[in-house]
């Protein structure tokens, strides 16, 4: 009897046209590391009395479809989750490319998706329609394996025993790493920082009607954030002294291959607190900043996400 296992789980995703409907093709298989994205539905205990002490039967409760994919930022693929979470890109350049693609910050409509995780062994194909992206984060630091966290809301789940996502397209999977990402404010390279962590959430409203499928209606965008932390090495006054004047700087979160593909990620306004500088003991002084972004006067919006690659269209 064959047991399903993570190593052979595929994650396809296309597109939607109309919110809450998976298209019956065009779908993309996408790398991922792990995945919680997935259908529940919890048992509410019977509160009723005079059947003796023995409880009677559970209700079933609401369904609630989400969960968090852990994602490469890679030249190729991120383009469908920067795509999820800002809209579609305004993109330049001619065939055979490289082709430069412009996320922005602040629009109303965002995209939806279907995305079908499969597990063949068992056979189990799950099929995700209406997801959403709410937040993508990730952190920057010297080492290790470079990664991302997309956290989605999903309209429901349909289970069945074969694939409803047809033949799948392939990307060349071409992955950043720690080692190419560098770090500027206001166009000059910021030294002794340790890690960054970068988090840009939709903070999606749930429309959550009384219907007899149990799932939402939509998920609408709110107010967005964009924030983060750096940590660094105290070794001047610059964002201390910045933090104290309370002005914003422009940060960017850049990361270029050799072979020509480049992610940049802006935020046009950024605003530090004054942090705590504690002496812990005889190795260096650290300092913690959580700052935040907001919409900028020029250019009118808070991020810019600048991709270049060899895609065409996303």
């Amino acid at each position: 009897m064959a047991r399903a296992q993570g190593a052979r789980s595929q994650l396809a995703v296309a597109f939607e046209t109309v919110y809450g409907t998976a298209p019956a093709s065009g779908y993309t298989r996408l790398p991922f590391a792990s995945s919680t994205l997935s259908a529940e539905q919890p048992l509410l205990s019977s509160e009723l009395l005079g059947y003796g002490r023995d409880p009677l039967a559970p209700v079933k409760d609401a369904i609630t479809a989400d969960g968090d994919l852990t994602i490469p930022i890679d030249a190729e693929a991120f383009g469908f989750w920067l795509k999820a979470a800002f809209g579609a890109p305004v993109t330049t350049g001619t065939a055979p490319g490289p082709y430069t693609h412009e996320f922005r910050s602040g629009g109303w409509t965002l995209p939806s998706m279907a995305v079908e995780v499969a597990m063949p062994e068992i056979p189990r194909f799950a099929m995700y329609s209406g997801v959403m992206v709410n937040q993508l984060s990730w952190t920057m630091q010297r080492s290790g394996l470079l990664t991302a966290s997309a956290q989605l809301v999903a309209q429901g789940e349909t289970v069945v025993s074969t694939s409803q996502a047809g033949t799948l397209a392939d990307l060349d999977l071409i992955r950043f790493g720690h080692f190419n990402g560098a770090i500027t404010r206001n166009g000059t390279a910021l030294g002794n920082v340790i890690s960054a962590q970068i988090t840009y959430a939709n903070n999606l409203d749930r429309i959550e009607t009384i219907r007899a499928d149990g799932m939402i209606d939509g998920a609408d965008p709110s107010i967005a954030a964009l924030t983060g932390q750096i940590e660094l090495r105290f070794a001047d006054m610059v964002l201390m002294n910045q933090a104290i004047a309370g002005g914003p700087c422009e940060l960017e979160f850049a990361y270029t291959l050799t072979s020509g593909e480049s992610l940049t990620f802006t935020a046009h306004a950024v605003y530090l607190p004054r942090p705590r500088v504690e002496i812990s003991g005889p190795q260096g002084i650290q300092a913690s900043f959580d700052w935040q972004a907001a919409k900028a006067a020029s250019p009118a919006r808070m991020a810019t996400i600048t991709l270049v690659n060899n895609t065409e269209e996303y």
